[in-house]
């Protein structure tokens, strides 16, 4: 198993990155799942949003506010809640397929640790504030998280870094060529 977990800003372009790298690794004829850390916030967001009384998020929308306090509140009762969780889908998801490549596109610093222990390789997204911060803009979130929140914040700690600053040929090529890296 193949373990990549991308980490940066919010907007850097993490998701848009793993997508590209799962494109590339199938392109090998490799097989590739994407499993999102922060999943068990993104089904509270939506038991939330149906306490409220509210339309629940369509997949993929989020409430990024909400989001940030739930990843506080829920790494602050449970520390390993979100990794401990993780760990398990990857084992389940690599027990009959010991080859598949597992991608994580949405790490933050509190769980750092526990990926590295799991594996992990390190890619930082980075972009700068000016254009970041207009593609968080342009999301669609319902709201949106702050970008200062103690969940949010950078890794020092990475094997690799991608800089998303031109045009999505370019990131598809730096996926490409990333997947060359890790995958050997």
């Amino acid at each position: 198993m193949t373990l990549v977990a991308a980490h940066g800003r919010p907007g850097a372009g993490k998701s848009t990155l793993t997508g590209m790298i799962a494109d590339a690794i199938t392109e090998l004829g490799r097989p590739v799942g994407i499993i999102k850390l922060g999943a068990p916030l993104y089904e509270l967001q939506d038991e939330v949003y149906r306490a409220a009384g509210a339309t629940v998020p369509q997949p993929g929308q989020q409430d990024g506010a909400l989001l940030n306090a739930l990843g506080m509140h829920l790494r602050r009762i449970n520390p390993a809640a979100l990794t401990d969780r993780f760990a398990r889908t990857v084992a389940e998801r690599v027990h009959d397929r010991p080859d598949l490549v597992i991608l994580c596109d949405d790490m933050r610093p509190a769980d750092a640790a526990a990926l590295r222990a799991l594996g992990a390789v390190f890619v930082q997204v980075w972009a700068p504030d000016d254009v970041r911060l207009v593609r968080k803009a342009g999301r669609g979130d319902l709201a949106q998280g702050s970008d200062d929140h103690p969940t949010e914040g950078d890794i020092t700690d990475f094997d690799h870094r991608v800089e998303n600053t031109a045009s999505l040929e370019a990131l598809r090529e730096r996926a490409r060529y990333l997947v060359q890296e890790v995958l050997g």
